[in-house]
């Protein structure tokens, strides 16, 4: 199974773009940190991920505030079918409240 689920925040976006195809697209970058649990022993976790948003939710991934706290729910696939790099494809996601 490929799915992930990542709480992060929108670092970086691009402008709504369209595939060849005609298929709405948005790529940016997440940008996640917290503190997890390896073999017992608690540790910082900092990293930022290539991600997009394709079809229908390529509108809301746009629309989404940078720097604002979201769940984001997808898969991982190679950049391009040459490529080692992967990708985040996002097919959902909801803003948290972080209580700010």
């Amino acid at each position: 199974m490929n799915e992930l689920l990542l709480v992060a925040s929108i670092a970086e976006r691009d402008s709504l773009r369209y595939t060849p195809a005609g298929i709405p697209i948005v790529s940016g970058i997440l940008q996640h940190g917290s503190q997890q649990m390896e073999a017992g022993i608690a540790r910082q976790v900092e990293f930022e991920m290539s991600a997009l948003a394709a079809g229908e939710i390529s509108s809301r991934f746009a629309d989404a505030e940078l720097g604002a706290v979201h769940q984001f729910r997808g898969f991982l696939a190679r950049k391009n079918r040459n490529s080692k790099a992967l990708v985040f494809h996002i097919i959902d996601f909801n803003r948290l409240d972080t209580g700010a």
